[in-house]
């Protein structure tokens, strides 16, 4: 089928939703099934020492694709969007087979799937910086928006089809994990080089070295150095003392300040700094970035509430409770996969700007909701906030993007993708280091006296109580998210079997350590909440932002949805 056949639209629609849909899935299948991998490559995530391991298993994935969406999105506009995404359909495929096939156990095991991870990313890199582009050259602007949703919700909502999928596949056996994508990748790799056609402008342009390589080495000190801040460091319980960590977030600015000053000087900039002088792409990605840290953090702080506090409480054991936070977040996914498509085509007719908007403060609504559920909550009520969150999602995800990449010129919208998709990305990253961090806050200032009267209480000799509740609370924290029972853990044989086997089984229980850290967890979600309902009150504001009055032609045609205007 030609680039010019009526059909071929959507065969482009369908083939790089797939690649979109298998490149985000991955950014979160593995995130439900860590203790499955770590129990089949025989490393205990919970040992200090492997703290790291786990770090980087959870967020090496989204890091790099934050880092190279930008650079590979501009090498698609230079050598063609199609190429460079079929390239990275191959790539992915072909890694996801070398990480099924991990050979080796304990830490080099976690190297190992890390290092592929690592190369994966970049497979998803390639598809999702140009997924977009390739979308945006063959549809017209009046069918652009329901185009853009379909891909970008599918997106969306594949970090959280990928809880689900993981916490079943983890079930059978750890290695299905990535074996589900063999198939898959074969498929979407002969259909993608058989099928599609570069139809999109292509200027010739030289590599921008020097800003390639100062943005990945500024973005990577600056996303490491927050994920290693989580840590606990020099009896602190986090590790923003951490030198390395102080180094990593100071010296990764300064790089990407000097980044952005060669970007302004160089004639043909990977990173086209002269788009953010348009307030509608602009404010789109600052939505982005802002919308991906509150949705990120409440991803991640749900699978803590569910695995550690919820799901325990109501009768199941700690090995089920990675699959059922998957299966209980289901309404989240349903809300996403319902409003994106729908509000892309009514964005096409009435216009993506309140819509966009809209959908964020929807999302703040379903915040505040979520503040004042109690910690054992009636599931039904639960259920309808996390859908409305996930409708809220939806609602914003294809009108921002249609408002992003129709603000652009043709030739630039590789970059303009891989931009939005590095503030996506960012976000994700930045959502970790920022929510984890007030959660570890909170906890440190209520958990150590609860866990220490807690154990006494139960006949924990003073000095084991004591010891237990001066942990730094991010290992309660990893315990809750991975599904362990850290008390069985941290007392461990010998001193459970000094107690009287009452308080033992009491202590070791499904009731005891959820009881316990409900309140200070509880504590900290007021913060996190709180937090995420700024941002996104801060986010619909600046979707609303409008172009400057010298092009407002170019902004009112963009809002019917009828296209940019082209610049002169």
């Amino acid at each position: 089928m030609g680039p010019d056949h009526p059909r071929y639209p959507w065969v482009a629609l369908s083939n790089t939703t797939l690649g979109t849909l298998i490149a985000t899935i991955n950014s979160s299948i593995v995130l439900i099934s860590l203790p499955a991998i770590f129990n089949g490559i025989d490393l205990d995530p919970l040992q200090p020492g492997n703290v790291s391991y786990l770090l980087w298993m959870l967020m090496g994935y989204m890091l790099v694709t934050a880092v190279l969406v930008v650079t590979l999105g501009r090498l698609g506009d230079i050598y063609g969007r199609v190429r460079i995404y079929n390239a990275g359909f191959l790539i992915f495929t072909v890694t996801s087979v070398a990480l099924s096939l991990d050979p080796l156990h304990g830490g080099g095991g976690a190297l190992w799937l890390i290092g592929w991870r690592v190369a994966q990313a970049v497979g998803g890199s390639m598809l999702m910086a140009n997924s977009a582009a390739i979308i945006t050259d063959v549809f017209p602007a009046e069918r652009r928006g329901m185009a853009l949703g379909v891909n970008i919700v599918a997106g969306i909502a594949g970090s959280f089809i990928g809880l689900v999928l993981g916490g079943l596949l983890a079930e059978w056996n750890w290695r299905s994990i990535f074996w589900v994508n063999v198939p898959i990748g074969i498929l979407g790799t002969v259909w993608a080089y058989r099928s599609l056609h570069d139809t999109g402008s292509r200027r010739p342009a030289r590599i921008d070295w020097w800003g390639n390589v100062t943005f990945a080495l500024g973005l990577t000190a600056l996303l490491a150095a927050i994920t290693y801040g989580i840590q606990p460091y020099g009896g602190h319980t986090m590790g923003w003392t951490n030198p390395w960590v102080l180094g990593g977030l100071f010296g990764g600015i300064v790089v990407l300040v000097a980044f952005c000053l060669i970007e302004s000087r160089v004639a043909e900039p990977m990173f086209p700094l002269a788009l953010f002088r348009d307030p509608i792409f602009a404010g789109g990605n600052a939505a982005t970035l802002l919308g991906s840290i509150a949705r990120g953090g409440l991803q991640f702080m749900l699978i803590i509430w569910l695995q550690g506090i919820w799901l325990p409480l109501h009768g199941y054991d700690y090995a089920d409770t990675p699959l059922w936070a998957g299966i209980y977040l289901v309404p989240l996914t349903v809300g996403f996969l319902a409003a994106g498509p729908i509000a892309g085509y009514l964005s096409d007719r009435y216009g993506a700007r309140l819509f966009a908007s809209g959908g964020l403060l929807v999302m703040a609504v379903s915040f505040g909701g979520l503040l004042v559920l109690p910690t054992d909550f009636g599931y039904p009520a639960f259920a309808f906030l996390v859908f409305l969150n996930g409708l809220g999602g939806g609602l914003f995800a294809a009108p921002n993007t249609s408002l992003i990449m129709s603000s652009v010129p043709a030739e630039a919208r590789g970059a303009a993708s891989g931009m939005r998709a590095t503030f996506q990305n960012a976000g994700m990253v930045l959502s970790i280091g920022v929510f984890f961090s007030l959660m570890v806050a909170g906890l440190a200032s209520s958990l150590p006296g609860t866990l220490s009267s807690g154990l006494t209480a139960q006949g924990v000799p003073a000095a084991d109580a004591h010891a237990i509740a001066a942990l730094p609370p991010v290992g309660t924290l990893f315990a809750a998210f991975l599904g362990y029972n850290p008390i069985q853990n941290l007392l461990g044989p010998h001193v459970l079997s000094q107690l009287p086997p009452s308080s033992a089984h009491t202590l070791t229980g499904r009731q005891f350590f959820p009881q316990l850290i409900s309140g200070p967890f509880h504590d900290g979600l007021v913060v996190v909440f709180w937090l995420a309902i700024a941002m996104s009150v801060v986010a619909a504001a600046a979707s609303l932002v409008r172009d400057r009055p010298g092009v407002a032609d170019r902004a009112a045609t963009v809002e019917r949805g009828t296209g940019p205007v082209p610049r002169t």
